[in-house]
């Protein structure tokens, strides 16, 4: 289907997903389920990560012994909702390095408004995820990228709840080189932007705001 893009079809990630889906859960259940899945599509986002091999000392005897090599990677939060993946993943990789891009989609053009960047350093070094609940047209996803590209990350990875075909298609134009791993690829989207069958606005959900 699409080669840069993998689906993790875990049966907890789609249990949790359905959960999530239903117009009924709460806002509080809604960011709860969104922190376990974000820390179970993080094992699959961190699949290939590099490794070396350390001495260490066991209560038994010295061992060499595979740890992570290089410097530590970066998660980088699409502003607001990315926040939700950030949460979860900061738990099972509570050394990464954080950054925010802030973007909000005009409801008019659909098109990306930068409002905040701040990054860490030397992205070039490190292995890039950013994270966003929601790949719907994927005008914002490849803006953030961009952004992130022109910090000097060269090793980036794209990490969403839900996409849209559309969203993956401007992703691919825009970033062929940044795979794409969500747990669903769902229908099309509809005239105002929004991921059909979807689960809504995913800030919205977390936040109670609408």
């Amino acid at each position: 289907m699409y080669d840069h893009l993998t689906i993790v079809d875990h049966p907890l990630v789609q249990h949790k997903l359905s959960l999530m889906r239903e117009k009924g859960t709460q806002s509080a259940v809604f960011r709860q389920l969104l922190r376990e899945i974000s820390q179970l599509l993080a094992y699959e986002v961190t699949r290939e990560l590099p490794m070396i091999t350390q001495e260490i000392e066991t209560p038994i005897q010295k061992m060499d012994t595979p740890v992570l090599a290089g410097k530590k990677l970066a998660l980088v939060s699409i502003l607001r909702a990315g926040n939700g993946l950030l949460d979860g993943i900061l738990e099972l990789i509570p050394l990464a390095r954080v950054g925010f891009v802030g973007l909000y989609r005009d409801e008019e053009t659909l098109k990306p408004v930068q409002y905040y960047f701040k990054v860490p350093e030397d992205l070039g070094d490190r292995l890039v995820i950013a994270v966003d609940p929601m790949l719907a047209t994927g005008n914002s996803s490849a803006a953030a990228i961009d952004l992130l590209k022109q910090a000097g990350a060269t090793n980036i990875r794209f990490l969403c709840l839900l996409a849209a075909p559309e969203g993956v298609a401007r992703m691919k134009e825009a970033h062929p080189d940044v795979p794409i791993i969500t747990a669903a690829l769902d229908e099309k989207l509809n005239e105002n932007g929004y991921i059909v069958p979807g689960l809504g606005d995913a800030g919205d959900r977390m936040f109670g705001t609408k």
